[in-house]
C-alpha cells in the first residue's frame, strides 16, 4: 500500500515538472503586423466629415482604401431612417480581390461621423484578444427592427446589440459575410448584418462576436454620459468609464454626430494642455503670397435699435484690408437708423466698391434680408467670402478679416463675448430640442482659457463663409428660413446636416432612391485673438437725442471708449494731473464727443431755469446763490451720472484726497449755461459738498471769450478750463470761489456737489 502511494505522489511530481520544463507550452500568438490591417470606408463625396476621417487615420498611418468616391449615392437616407445597403454591395465587390489573404485583417468602418483615437497596433491586439474571427461594434440600442432583440445572445456584462459602423476580420471571414448580400443599394445595411449575427448557426460557423465593452468601437448613440475625454502627456484619448476602457473607434452614430465634432476638437491630438491647437495652422492661405487679396461681400444687418452704430460703422471703415477689395451690403431695419447710414455714405460713399442699403421701407423679414445678402455673394463669381456681420458687433481688432481669410474654412467665426458676461456668439453644444446647451468646455473657450480652432454646432452675429461654399455645398439658397427656427439657428441647421427640401419633409422609403445622405458644413470658431465684443441691445431707448448717453449701465465698455477721456487712465499711471491752486485739482475726464452731447441734450431739452432764487426743483424751493442750469433728473440722467461718478470720479477723489473715502452721491447735479445775455458770472459763494466737480463742457476762445474760476482764499484763478477736463476742490470753509465773467459767447459747465 505504501508502495503505491508513493508511486502516485511520484508520477505527481514528474508530470508538474513535465509540466513546468516542458518546451511544448502553448505561446502567446504572435502579433499581427500592422501591414495586415487593411482599413476600407465608403464614401461618395470629400466632405468635412470624411476629410477629419481621413485626417485622423494618416495620423496614426492607417493604410486606407476608400470605396465608391465618386459614384451617386443611392443607398438612402441613413440620418434618418433605413438604408445603407450600398456600402454593403461596395464593400462585397472589393472583398472578392481579398478574399483568399488568410493573414489579412479587414477593418471596415464609417467615415462621415468617425474617427480613430489610437494606432493599428492597438486595435489589431486588441482583435486578437477577443479571440474571434469577426468583431462587430456594438451598442446599447437595437435598430432598425426591434423585433429581433429576443434572438440576441444574452450577455452578462457589455452592450448586447450589434452597430455595422465598425468591423474587423480576417478577409476570408469578412467575405462570407458579405457575399450573402443580394439585396438593393437602400436597403439597410445594419439589418442585414443583425439577421446573420443573431443565427446561432452562422455565428458559431462564421466565429463573431461583438465588442461588448468597448475595447475597439465606441458608438456615441445612447452612450454620451459613458465616456469623457482622457488628456494625456502625448495624446488626448475618449475613455469609457463604465466599462474602463479606451476604443479606438469613436463612432458619432445616430444623433450624436455634434458630440463627436466637440470630442473631435480633442482627439487624437487635434488640441491638449501641453501643445495647444495642433490643426490652427493647417491649411492656411498666406496673403502675402497672393498677387491680390480675396473679394469680399460684407453683409451689415442692423435689425432692431442699436446703441454705438456710428462706431459700428467706423470700426467697418477702419478694417485693415483693401477697401477696393470690399463691396458692402447693409440691411436696416429701422428708421431711426437712416440718419446713421446717410451720414456714413455720404462721407464714404467712394471708399468701398461698392456700397447698397436695402431700407425699412422694403418691409423684410429677417431671413429674407440675410438671404438676400448671400446671394449676392453666391450668385457673383468674383466673390471670394461672404462676411456677415451684425450691428450688435463690435470689432476692435482690424485684422479679424485678414485673419479669418487667412484661417481657410468653409464657415468660421470670430469669438466675440459680452463684457463681463459669458455671453457670445457661439454654443458649445445642443439640447435634444436643437437649442443651447453648454459643453464642458465653453467657459474655457469663452474666457480664452482654451485657445485654438473649435468644430462647433451653432454661431451667429459674425462669420465669414467661402463663395466657394455657397456656390457649392450651400447652393440650395433660402438657408435661413425653416420653420419657426430664428434665422441664424436656421442657417446653422441646414450647414450642419445639409438637408434638401425633400428630406425636411420625412420623405417615404419608397424616395430614399431620390436622396443624398447628409453631409454637414463644419463651422468653426476661433479665440486664437481677441477680435471684440458683443453690445447689449437690450432696454435701448430711442426717446433721447444722444441715446447712447443712458448705456454706462448695460454697455459700459462701449460707453467708456466713447464718452471717457482718452487720457483719463493715465491720471493713475503717469499722475496726468494738475493743481492750478491750493487743492484744486485739474484732471481729464469726458471725451469731445461726451462734452457735445450733454450740451446737445440740455439745449434739446431747452427748459433753462434763468438763475433765480425760487426754485421748485430743491428742497426749500429757495437757492440763495443761483445758477442759469438744467438738473441731471430733468433729463432723467441722474442714476447714470451718479454712476459715473462712482466709477470715475471716485477713484481720483483717493488719490487727490488722501485717506478721504467718498460715497460719490450728490443730490445737485446739473449743467451751467454762461452767457453775458443771461447769466455771465456767479458770485463768490461755498458749495454744499464735501468737494465739487466742476467739468468743462466746451472750449475757450472757440464756443466763449472769459470765464473761469476764482478762489479767493488763494488769490487763485483757473481761467482756461480745457474742454472735458474737470475741477476738483473742497466745498466748505476754505474754498470760497466764483464764477468769472462770460464775455462772449456761450459757456457751459456740468457740476455736482457730492458727499453733501
Amino acid at each position: 500500500m505504501e508502495y503505491l502511494k508513493f508511486c502516485f505522489v511520484f508520477s505527481c511530481w514528474v508530470k508538474f515538472a513535465l509540466c513546468v520544463f516542458s518546451t511544448d507550452t502553448p505561446q502567446p500568438p504572435a502579433a499581427i503586423p500592422k501591414e495586415k490591417l487593411l482599413v476600407l470606408t465608403v464614401a461618395t463625396e470629400e466632405t468635412d466629415g470624411f476629410l477629419r476621417f481621413m485626417k485622423s487615420a494618416n495620423y496614426f498611418k492607417y493604410n486606407v482604401k476608400v470605396l465608391g468616391m465618386g459614384e451617386p449615392w443611392k443607398g438612402g437616407d441613413v440620418g434618418r431612417s433605413i438604408g445603407g445597403g450600398q456600402k454593403v454591395r461596395l464593400l462585397k465587390e472589393a472583398m472578392e480581390a481579398l478574399a483568399d489573404q488568410e493573414d489579412l485583417v479587414v477593418l471596415t468602418v464609417d467615415s462621415y461621423d468617425l474617427i480613430f483615437a489610437g494606432g493599428p497596433e492597438e486595435i489589431l491586439r486588441k482583435f486578437q484578444q477577443a479571440n474571434h474571427k469577426v468583431l462587430f461594434a456594438a451598442d446599447g440600442l437595437i435598430w432598425p427592427d426591434k423585433k429581433l432583440a429576443d434572438k440576441y445572445p444574452s450577455v452578462r456584462s457589455g452592450k448586447r446589440y450589434l452597430n455595422s459602423g465598425g468591423i474587423i476580420g480576417y478577409a476570408p471571414f469578412i467575405n462570407k459575410v458579405v457575399t450573402q448580400w443580394n439585396l438593393h443599394d437602400n436597403d439597410d445595411d445594419q439589418l442585414f448584418y443583425t439577421k446573420i449575427y443573431v443565427d446561432p448557426l452562422q455565428r458559431h460557423t462564421l466565429n463573431m462576436t461583438l465588442d461588448h465593452k468597448c475595447q475597439i468601437f465606441q458608438n456615441l448613440n445612447g452612450a454620451i454620459d459613458e465616456v469623457l475625454l482622457k488628456f494625456g502627456t502625448n495624446l488626448v484619448r475618449v475613455r469609457n468609464t463604465v466599462y474602463d476602457s479606451l476604443p479606438v473607434v469613436v463612432h458619432g452614430n445616430g444623433n450624436t454626430k455634434m458630440y463627436l465634432n466637440h470630442l473631435a476638437n480633442y482627439v487624437p491630438n487635434t488640441w491638449n494642455y501641453e501643445h495647444g491647437c495642433s490643426h490652427c495652422d493647417d491649411d492656411i492661405l498666406d496673403l502675402s503670397q497672393l498677387k491680390e487679396y480675396p473679394n469680399v461681400l460684407v453683409g451689415v444687418f442692423i435689425e432692431q435699435p442699436t446703441p454705438f452704430l456710428p462706431e459700428f460703422f467706423h470700426r467697418l471703415l477702419t478694417l485693415d484690408y483693401p477697401k477696393d477689395k470690399l463691396k458692402v451690403f447693409v440691411h436696416n431695419n429701422e428708421v431711426y437708423h437712416e440718419k446713421h447710414i446717410q451720414k456714413f455714405w455720404e462721407e464714404n460713399r467712394n471708399v468701398f466698391n461698392t456700397f447698397k442699403v436695402v431700407g425699412p421701407e422694403e418691409n423684410l423679414s429677417q431671413g429674407e434680408a440675410r438671404n438676400m445678402g448671400m446671394d449676392i455673394c453666391r450668385t457673383d463669381v468674383t466673390c471670394d467670402f461672404y462676411f456677415s456681420m451684425d450691428s450688435d458687433v463690435m470689432l476692435t481688432n482690424r485684422q479679424t478679416l485678414k485673419l479669418l481669410v487667412e484661417q481657410n474654412r468653409k464657415i468660421i467665426g470670430p469669438l466675440v463675448t459680452r463684457h463681463g458676461k459669458l455671453w457670445s456668439n457661439f454654443w458649445g453644444g445642443l439640447s435634444l430640442d436643437g437649442y443651447y446647451a453648454r459643453s464642458e468646455d465653453y467657459i474655457d473657450i469663452v474666457q480664452r482659457k482654451r485657445v485654438g480652432l473649435w468644430n462647433i454646432p451653432f454661431m451667429a452675429h459674425v462669420y465669414l463663409v467661402k463663395g466657394s461654399t455657397l456656390r457649392n455645398e450651400l447652393k440650395e439658397r433660402n438657408y435661413f428660413v425653416l420653420g419657426k427656427l430664428d434665422p441664424d439657428m436656421a442657417l446653422c441647421r441646414n450647414s450642419r446636416e445639409m438637408t434638401s427640401h425633400r428630406e425636411k419633409d420625412s420623405p417615404s422609403p419608397e424616395s430614399f432612391h431620390m436622396l443624398r445622405p447628409p453631409k454637414g458644413v463644419f463651422m468653426y470658431m476661433t479665440n486664437r485673438h481677441d477680435f471684440g465684443r458683443l453690445i447689449s441691445t437690450a432696454n435701448y431707448n430711442t426717446s433721447h437725442y444722444n441715446n447712447d448717453l443712458w448705456q454706462i449701465f448695460e454697455n459700459p465698455t462701449d460707453w467708456k471708449e466713447k464718452y471717457i477721456h482718452s487720457n483719463y487712465s493715465r491720471i493713475f499711471t503717469e499722475n496726468v494731473m494738475e493743481e492750478p491752486c491750493p487743492d484744486v485739482f485739474w484732471f481729464p475726464v469726458f471725451s469731445q464727443k461726451a462734452c457735445d452731447e450733454i450740451v446737445e441734450e440740455m439745449e434739446h431739452y431747452g427748459s433753462w431755469s434763468g438763475g433765480k432764487n425760487e426754485d421748485k426743483r430743491i428742497s426749500g424751493g429757495y437757492e440763495t446763490v443761483p445758477t442759469d442750469d438744467i438738473h441731471m433728473k430733468q433729463i432723467g440722467y441722474e442714476k447714470e451720472w451718479l454712476h459715473f461718478i462712482r466709477e470715475f470720479i471716485s477713484p481720483v477723489t483717493l488719490k487727490v484726497f488722501s485717506g478721504y473715502f467718498t460715497k460719490g452721491y450728490a443730490v445737485m447735479n446739473f449743467v451751467v449755461k454762461y452767457t453775458p445775455e443771461r447769466q455771465a458770472y456767479l458770485r463768490p459763494h461755498h458749495d454744499s459738498s464735501t468737494f465739487t466737480i466742476n467739468i468743462a463742457l466746451n472750449a475757450k476762445d472757440t464756443d466763449f471769450q472769459g470765464g473761469g474760476c476764482r478762489f479767493h482764499r488763494y488769490n487763485c484763478s483757473v481761467a482756461s478750463q480745457r474742454k472735458g477736463w474737470s475741477l476738483m476742490h473742497p466745498g466748505r470753509l476754505t474754498h470760497l470761489h466764483e464764477g468769472l465773467p462770460t464775455t462772449n459767447g456761450t459757456r457751459y459747465i456740468a457740476v455736482s456737489f457730492i458727499d453733501p
